[in-house]
C-alpha cells in the first residue's frame, strides 16, 4: 500500500509539473502553425547545414519550454519547413539553454554560474553533433505519418495568403490557434500520462541506492547518471536541484551527464517522440545523444574535475 501511495504521489507530481509546459508548448505550436509561413522560414533560415544547426541550437534561448513541451513545437517547425538538423538541434538544446533553466542551475549550485555554463556548453556540443549526424542518416523527414493532415487542411484557410487582402481577420486566426492547440494537447497528452506512469513506477520499484553503488569509476558513474536521468524523468526546471544533491557522490563530469541527458531524453518525451517520429529515428537519436553525452561528460571531468 505504501509503495502504491508513493507511486501515485510521484506520478501526480510529474503530471502537475509538466502540464503548464505542455500547454505553453501547444500554444506556441498553434501560433507557429497560424502566423509563421514557410516563405518566412525559408527567408530567415541559413541554407548552410552547419549554420542552420547553430541557429537551431541558439533559438531555445527564446523558448521557456521544458522537454515536455518541446516536441509539439519541434513537430510544427519541421512541418513548416525548418530543416531536420535545425529542428533537432532546437529540440535538444531548448529545454537546457533557456533562461529559466540556466538560472535554476545557477541557484541550485550555490549561486555559481560554473555548472550552468558547463551544462549549456555541453548541451550545445551534444545537440550540434547529433543534429549533423542525423541530417546525413535521415535525408527525409522521419514522421510516422504526415504531420496532422486534418489540421493542415484547417490551417490552410488560416495561412497568410500571398496578398494582404486575402488575409483572414485576427479573430479567425486566434480561433485557429486555439483549435490547433487543443488538438495538439490531446495528441501529446496521452504520451505524457503513460510516460509519467512508467517513470513513477521505475522510481518506486528501482532503488536509487543500487544505481549509485554502480558508479565506481568515471565511465560507469556517468552511465549511472544517464540512466538515472532517464528513469527519474525530471522537468528541466527542477532537475538541477536534484543533481546538486549528488555532488558528494559523483564527479562534476557525471553530474553534467545527468543535467544534459535528462532534458534531452527521458521516459516521457521518448514516448512523445515515438508518437511523432518513426521508431528507427527515435532509437538512433537516443543512441547518439547517450553516446555523445557520455563522451562530453568524460571531457568535462578531465577539464573541470
Amino acid at each position: 500500500m505504501k509503495t502504491l501511495l508513493q507511486l501515485n504521489t510521484i506520478f501526480l507530481s510529474m503530471i502537475m509539473e509538466a502540464i503548464p509546459f505542455i500547454l505553453l508548448g501547444v500554444i506556441v505550436s498553434g501560433l507557429i502553425q497560424t502566423f509563421v509561413t514557410e516563405r518566412w522560414i525559408a527567408k530567415v533560415m541559413p541554407r548552410n547545414r552547419f549554420l542552420s544547426t547553430l541557429v537551431g541550437c541558439g533559438v531555445g534561448v527564446f523558448f521557456p519550454a521544458c522537454e515536455c513541451g518541446i516536441v509539439p513545437i519541434t513537430r510544427r517547425l519541421l512541418g513548416k519547413g525548418v530543416p531536420l538538423h535545425a529542428g533537432i538541434a532546437f529540440m535538444l538544446t531548448g529545454p537546457i539553454i533557456n533562461p529559466i533553466v540556466l538560472f535554476a542551475t545557477f541557484m541550485a549550485f550555490g549561486n555559481s554560474w560554473r555548472m550552468a555554463l558547463i551544462r549549456a556548453g555541453a548541451a550545445i556540443v551534444v545537440a550540434f553533433i547529433t543534429a549533423i549526424v542525423i541530417s546525413y542518416l535521415f535525408p527525409q523527414l522521419p514522421f510516422r505519418t504526415s504531420p496532422g493532415a486534418g489540421m493542415q487542411e484547417a490551417a490552410a484557410a488560416l495561412e497568410p495568403a500571398a496578398t494582404p487582402a486575402a488575409k483572414p481577420p485576427l479573430r479567425t486566426q486566434l480561433l485557429g490557434v486555439m483549435t490547433h492547440s487543443i488538438e495538439e494537447f490531446f495528441s501529446v497528452g496521452k504520451y505524457l500520462v503513460l510516460g509519467a506512469l512508467i517513470a513513477a513506477a521505475m522510481q518506486t520499484y528501482i532503488p536509487t541506492a543500487s544505481l549509485i553503488h554502480l558508479g565506481s569509476n568515471v565511465v560507469t558513474s556517468s552511465l549511472v547518471m544517464i540512466v538515472m536521468a532517464f528513469v527519474m524523468s525530471l522537468c528541466s526546471e527542477a532537475d538541477a536541484f536534484i543533481a546538486s544533491s549528488f555532488q558528494g557522490s559523483f564527479s562534476i563530469g557525471a553530474i553534467s551527464a545527468f543535467l544534459v541527458f535528462g532534458p534531452m531524453i527521458d521516459i516521457k518525451n521518448t514516448l512523445m517522440l515515438l508518437g511523432v517520429f518513426k521508431g528507427k529515428f527515435v532509437v538512433t537519436l537516443i543512441a547518439l545523444v547517450a553516446t555523445l553525452t557520455l563522451l562530453v561528460s568524460l571531457l568535462v571531468g578531465r577539464l573541470f574535475g
